[in-house]
């Protein structure tokens, strides 16, 4: 029988940190307050106790926490570090960008960083403009890095015991939003799946929605809502933003013809760009434009009310969706 337990997301994430340190003797983790409090959202807890040194806290220097780790990856460790909040990781783009990227280039091949960098991001009730950002195109940016944002319990499970397995340098971005709103079974002994791959997770015919990150569930409230009018939307989960998976999206627009992306992150420089790109240049004809909808490129208001006005809402998606297939 299939080991299935119903887990929270940050469960989900426990159980594959836990598993990946069960298995992977190599592994550590550590991070600001991951070790004896368990981590600022709880994800962590209990690790510490159960795996003692190898699970540990740091002091608040994320250069340093990002540094260590990319010189313990070079010596065979496989390090797990935790930046709790994706926008602390800019204090650290050396380490990450001109370092842990670029390992196996400069060594011609001889040397890996097998590094995996734990953050999370996107908007959250007074999370203000320095804690509200989503980098993921920055990130997706860089030869050498990988990049995934789980949207689901299972994913959070699979997607980081994916990353930790790989022995290149992989940014798991998950969503604080996401680490407690409601549990769904996650099966915990599957085989580690490889990097890379969206994933449909409505099929449809009218119109191809690619989305990703915690926004995917208004997205998918939204085809379901839609349905009820006729409109069958194909929503597809990007997943891995790097490597990204051109191939289920294009075949998904070659038979519906329309394509609306929708993410949290600004449209200026996004990944949603580069998929409006990537189906332009695949020639694919469309019976209407493609659509993009994503945050302005304005900072994050503190205030809640502010933050939901320019961040894009079930409202906005679905008219976006209609507009699509009705024009």
């Amino acid at each position: 029988m299939p080991d299935t337990k119903h887990l929270s997301y940050a469960e989900a994430v426990n159980a594959a940190l836990r598993r990946a340190l069960q298995q992977r003797p190599e592994t550590l983790l550590f991070g600001e307050d991951v070790g004896t409090p368990g981590g600022v959202f709880g994800v962590t807890k209990g690790l510490r106790k159960q795996f003692g040194e190898r699970v540990f806290d740091t002091p608040i220097s994320e250069a340093a926490i990002l540094g260590g780790a990319v010189g313990a990856a070079m010596l065979g460790r496989r390090p797990i570090a935790e930046i709790m909040w994706a926008d602390f990781s800019l204090v650290a783009l050396d380490q990450i960008v001109n370092q842990a990227a670029n390992v196996r280039y400069v060594s011609r091949g001889s040397l890996s960083a097998p590094l995996t960098i734990r953050t999370q991001q996107g908007n959250a009730p007074g999370a203000c403009a320095q804690h509200s950002q989503s980098l993921e195109a920055l990130f997706a940016h860089v030869p050498g890095l990988q990049v995934c944002m789980p949207a689901t319990h299972q994913d959070a499970y699979d997607l980081l015991l994916a990353s930790i397995w790989c022995d290149d340098p992989v940014i798991v971005i998950e969503n604080r939003t996401l680490y407690h709103a409601g549990k769904a079974d996650v099966r915990l002994d599957g085989e580690v799946p490889p990097i890379g791959g969206a994933a449909v997770r409505r099929p449809g015919t009218d119109v191809t929605v690619v989305t990703w990150g915690a926004i995917q569930q208004q997205v998918l409230d939204v085809a379901e809502r839609l349905a009820t009018g006729g409109i069958r939307a194909e929503v597809i989960d990007a997943r891995w933003i790097r490597p990204l998976d051109l191939t289920t999206v294009l075949a998904s627009v070659r038979r519906t013809g329309r394509l609306v992306v929708v993410h949290e992150a600004h449209t200026i420089g996004g990944v949603g760009g580069e998929i409006l790109a990537a189906v332009a240049e695949a020639g694919i004809p469309q019976r209407s434009a493609p659509v993009r909808v994503g945050t302005p490129p304005v900072r994050i208001p503190a205030a809640p009310a502010l933050a939901a006005a320019v961040i894009p809402g079930r409202d906005a998606i679905a008219e976006a969706i209609t507009q699509s297939v009705r024009s």
